[in-house]
């Protein structure tokens, strides 16, 4: 099925990896682009490597080469004379080694793409060591200013560092690229490395911190919980509620409707603020979440209830907009950001482990692919296998 996105005939050749690469390749896939998985063999004999609950292999097609092989690299090489975008996350010098780094790659294609997915990035005292989303977002600061005051930093999932200042910073850098292809034709590397993403991230505090608006502290400032009116408040039942009233029209209208005595005026007088989280504190503790959520839904109070990522799949307000969906039983996020004109959407469950090998190579124009697949450099999934796969399903929040 031709693809009705914005990147529709951008074609992507992602090296199987884990995190922010694959998660960047979905991106790409989500707003059309023909993305091409390739897997080393071994992942076609783990368990749960395809099928449904792979959300970050969703339309993507998937070729199985062995680059150790005598033929592996060249067989890459092929497909990415066709591409105009490669996306790999090894450690630097991982490709070189291969024979498949930028020079080979771009000598073979100018005008590609070469997108380098890393933590700590192609150069620098870290770049050869291993490292996970906790470290890369510790190193740069961000994992210290989140939390309580007085209490250890909490841990923001993978989203700051891998997804956030990783495989968004790749998809952006990727495409930045190809439109200065567009210009001049020339082809150039993006080294997307974590840190410099999470730094980027942290823009607006660096510039909070400069005119002495943050304190370099956890928990004692405007975003993080030290201002009792954007704060998080138990409720009766254990659960809680999220207060965002930053400016004076939303802070009157949460303190009226929560039936606080303490004067609107003040807000930003410090000396209350204590006085005022109590009186917050256990107000909340007053009423359950839902009772809490029903008063506040759809005022100008900033007030939201925090709800659990299965609860959030079924509000009222994502379901109409189709912002979750689920697919072949896997509840899961639709493609984002929309589009008025080329629609994007997201792509078929991840299919079977080198279901796609031969008809890759032969739809780009490279050959049957059966010579490569006979002599072990490549691996066709069993028609079985191939034969399961679920069909191409569309955006649709009542699927």
């Amino acid at each position: 099925m031709m693809s009705s996105g914005p990147l529709a005939g951008c074609r992507v050749v992602e090296l199987g990896g884990i995190g922010p690469g694959p998660f960047a390749g979905m991106f790409l896939a989500d707003l059309g682009a023909e993305v091409v998985r390739v897997d080393r063999p071994e992942r076609a004999d783990e368990p749960d490597a395809s099928g449904p609950t792979n959300v970050t292999d969703r339309g993507k097609r998937s070729v199985v080469l062995d680059l150790k092989h005598p033929s592996g690299p060249a067989a890459l090489l092929d497909l990415i004379e066709r591409a105009d975008i490669l996306i790999e996350g090894f450690r630097p010098g991982v490709t070189e080694r291969l024979g498949i780094g930028p020079h080979e790659c771009l000598a073979r294609n100018p005008r590609l793409v070469y997108g380098r997915m890393t933590g700590w990035g192609q150069d620098g005292p870290l770049a050869a060591a291993a490292g996970h989303d906790i470290g890369y977002i510790a190193l740069t600061g961000a994992l210290g200013a989140i939390g309580s005051a007085g209490g250890p930093p909490q841990i923001p999932l993978n989203l700051v560092g891998d997804f956030g200042g990783g495989g968004c910073y790749l998809v952006i850098g990727v495409l930045a690229a190809l439109y200065a292809v567009e210009r001049t034709g020339r082809g150039q590397v993006v080294d997307a490395a974590i840190v410099d993403g999470t730094a980027h991230l942290l823009a607006s505090t660096f510039a909070k911190l400069a005119r002495g608006a943050w304190t370099d502290e956890r928990g004692v400032n405007q975003l993080d919980g030290g201002w009792p009116f954007y704060s998080v408040y138990e409720t009766k039942d254990g659960r809680h509620m999220a207060v965002g009233a930053l400016e004076a029209k939303f802070y009157r209208q949460l303190i009226e409707l929560l039936d606080i005595d303490i004067d609107p005026e003040q807000q930003h007088d410090r000396s209350t603020w204590p006085k005022l989280r109590i009186m917050l504190a256990e107000r909340f503790a007053e009423r359950t979440r839902d009772e809490w959520a029903q008063l506040f839904e759809g005022t100008d109070a900033c007030v939201a209830p925090v709800l659990g990522i299965t609860e959030a799949a079924t509000h009222p307000h994502l379901a109409a907009r189709g912002s979750v969906i689920t697919r072949d039983g896997v509840v899961q996020p639709a493609a984002a950001p929309r589009f008025s004109a080329t629609p994007a959407q997201p792509g078929a469950t991840a299919p079977a482990i080198g279901a796609d090998t031969r008809a890759v190579f032969q739809d780009w124009g490279i050959g049957s692919g059966d010579e490569l697949v006979h002599s072990g450099a490549a691996r066709q999934a069993s028609q079985e296998a191939t034969n399961t796969r679920p069909g191409r399903h569309l955006a649709d929040p009542q699927d």
